[in-house]
């Protein structure tokens, strides 16, 4: 599960990391003011963007 400033960490990397949303690759486009929640989209679908907790992501090592 990813906190509020890793996945702004993420979001501004220029190297891809490897962050699941229910078990699929996804890319983090941008983390909300709240912290809460980013706008991603899937690494094979990256025309379908969404929003998402950001609790519900997860860093794969």
């Amino acid at each position: 599960m990813l906190d509020r400033h890793r996945a702004e960490e993420i979001a501004a990397s220029p190297d891809m990391k490897h962050v699941l949303y229910n078990g699929r690759p996804v890319y983090i486009q941008h983390v909300h003011k709240d912290g809460q929640t980013a706008r991603i989209f899937t690494t094979d679908n990256p025309e379908n963007e969404f929003e998402v907790p950001v609790s519900s992501l997860i860093e794969k090592n």
